[in-house]
């Protein structure tokens, strides 16, 4: 048994349904776990990683 904070209030996750989720491409991998409520999205944490330096490489791109 866990508190999950979610949209309706703090609720008990053996009352949610929990999907967890992951996306992956060249620059980033993604992971996500949701929980449901009846059909309705009421929590959502997300993981980022970048598996480069989006940003410097976009700045050396534009110094040429």
């Amino acid at each position: 048994m866990a508190i999950v904070t979610t949209t309706k209030g703090d609720m008990d996750d053996s009352l949610l349904e929990r999907k967890d989720v992951h996306f992956e491409d060249d620059n980033e991998s993604t992971d996500a776990i949701e929980y449901w409520l009846d059909g309705e999205l009421v929590h959502r944490s997300v993981h980022v990683t970048l598996k480069q330096n989006v940003l410097a490489d976009g700045m050396a791109a534009m110094l040429g």
